[in-house]
């Protein structure tokens, strides 16, 4: 008898170890993409301002059309890839597409930036100036979301892939997230907006 109550509280004390493991883990797959959603609202804001700034833009820099058509481009692919990744944050490939797709933003803006230092009427312009200090303000927001993503990405693949815990979430599937990372050193820097 004494056996079997021995037993039975070593099967009970298992079972809430586990329980609490894969409580853990799905405490912290939740948390990142938490941290997921607040990246996709700064970048579903930074992507509503850009077609109001080609919008602004495209009658000052008429010469440039391809300039703007390659911004537009560049921001469709980013909104795809954003909606793919808030679909499964932290999934490898989608994670890798938005920050190609992201950096391809952040590069065509730079050149859209760069060209409209060459235009003083453009520099001049009230609304330009406004919706680019909002996008530059929006893009703080995104490093720092970004930041807070990648914090709680790695302390899930920690919690995920350190023993017992490792053999729960091989168990139970909790695969591994992938960090919001920049892909190009060059894509690291945010599009410098100056206006004087």
């Amino acid at each position: 008898m004494i056996g079997g109550l021995v037993i039975l509280a070593v099967i009970v004390v298992l079972a809430l170890f586990v329980a609490g493991m894969y409580n853990r883990l799905v405490t912290l797959r939740n948390r990142y993409k938490n941290a997921f959603a607040q990246i996709d609202v700064q970048l579903k804001r930074r992507h509503d301002l850009i077609p109001n700034l080609v919008e602004t833009a495209k009658g000052y820099l008429a010469h440039e059309r391809g300039t703007l058509e390659e911004v537009v481009a560049a921001r469709n692919r980013a909104v795809q890839a954003r909606e793919k990744a808030a679909g499964n944050p932290g999934e490898p490939g989608a994670m890798h597409d938005l920050s190609q797709a992201e950096g391809t933003l952040t590069g065509t803006l730079g050149r859209l930036f760069a060209l409209a230092e060459a235009y003083p009427d453009l520099k001049a312009n009230q609304t330009m100036a406004q919706l680019m200090e909002e996008l530059t303000s929006t893009e703080n927001r995104v490093a720092f979301s970004r930041q807070a993503f990648n914090d709680a990405v790695t302390s899930y693949n920690t919690a995920r892939e350190t023993f017992p815990t490792v053999i729960m979430a091989n168990m139970f599937g909790f695969q591994a997230a992938e960090l919001f990372e920049i892909q190009a050193p060059e894509e690291r820097e945010a599009p410098q907006v100056k206006f004087t």
